[in-house]
């Protein structure tokens, strides 16, 4: 197995963090930041992606006027069925996760759909329909306190960070998020179900294949993006990340002391995803760590940062199956991605 230093160099972290930050920025674009050729730059990206060491991707945060739904999944499974029930949920479009844990549960799905209608749906005409799943256990989102995909590299130099911000309009951008949501069209669909493979596919590429100019999609993707009805990430493969242990952290607090607990723990750099749950806790967290061994001193960070809150459970990942559309093969790389749900 290939360590992170073998694959991952300082110039393939360094522009891995600057399309967290700018997903669709030129090649030219980033080579004034990073200081190396837009050739090397997109040559690099090109080894990495099809390596399956990294990934650019493009999902749905909305649908229609409505924000979907996300929900935690835990499933215990028949002796000898987790790793085939594990492929065979990873590959629906609706799973975002997919994760193979220590505890009582065999697997554990982080599952995205448009309503609670569609996500019974899913539960009682797929899940618990196939033949490895022995019990399927629900937590619904009730409030997801920060953006699942959060930039965690953390290469740049605040300076090198203000440049490709002033270069790609970040700041006009990110002012006007605050604005009423637009409704996601059916085409908005279409454009966004085409970037969930590689998010760096070209106006072009994508007006052809969406029947409409490229005036259009560049247009539609700057509203989509400006009113936060899409999640881009960026990432590296896990394994070769530098963090490559994911683990899920359950919390109670009392009810009026939510929002201050939350607040305090979404300044911590391990909280990927804080989510607001139903169920016998309120609060799960997703987190990638270094090592198993800092679970313990992170639950401790959680609990310094706030107080209120009550650890009730801690699972880690035996395997990660799949991270939002990319399905991650037995050596931790991406082998392919599910193309999400969109109009014909």
């Amino acid at each position: 197995m290939h360590s992170r230093e073998s694959v991952l160099g300082e110039v393939d972290l360094a522009l891995i963090h600057a399309l967290q930050l700018a997903p669709r920025a030129s090649w030219t674009q980033l080579s004034g930041v990073l200081a190396v050729s837009p050739d090397t730059l997109a040559r690099r990206w090109e080894t990495l992606t099809a390596g399956g060491y990294a990934w650019s991707s493009l999902l749905a945060a909305r649908r229609g006027t409505e924000a979907t739904l996300y929900a935690w999944v835990e499933l215990e499974c028949v002796a000898g069925s987790t790793e085939a029930t594990a492929i065979e949920v990873a590959g629906d479009p609706c799973t975002l996760g997919v994760h193979q844990v220590t505890g009582e549960a065999d697997l554990v799905l982080l599952v995205n759909c448009p309503d609670l209608h569609a996500l019974d749906g899913y539960l009682a005409g797929r899940v618990r329909r196939l033949p490895g799943v022995l019990r399927a256990r629900t937590q619904v989102v009730t409030q997801l306190h920060n953006r699942p995909y959060r930039s965690r590299i953390e290469q740049l130099t605040p300076a090198q960070t203000q440049h490709l911000t002033e270069l790609t309009g970040g700041d006009r951008r990110a002012r006007s998020s605050t604005r009423a949501y637009p409704p996601v069209t059916e085409l908005d669909q279409r454009i966004v179900a085409e970037l969930a493979g590689d998010a760096r596919r070209s106006a072009a590429e994508l007006a052809r294949q969406c029947g409409t100019s490229e005036s259009t999609v560049r247009r539609r993707l700057d509203v989509l993006g400006a009113a936060g009805a899409v999640h881009h990430h960026c990432l590296p493969a896990p394994r070769f990340s530098g963090r490559p242990v994911w683990a899920l952290v359950t919390a109670d607090v009392p009810p009026l002391e939510v929002a201050e607990s939350v607040a305090a723990l979404t300044r911590l750099r391990q909280t990927r995803v804080i989510t607001s749950v139903t169920g016998p806790h309120n609060l799960a967290l997703a987190m990638w760590l270094r090592t198993v061994e800092e679970l313990h001193d992170v639950t401790a960070a959680l609990v310094r940062a706030a107080p209120a809150l009550r650890i009730t459970g801690t699972a880690v990942s035996l395997r990660t199956h799949k991270i939002g559309a990319q399905v991650l093969g037995p050596d931790g790389r991406r082998t392919h991605h599910i193309r999400p749900d969109a109009p014909a």
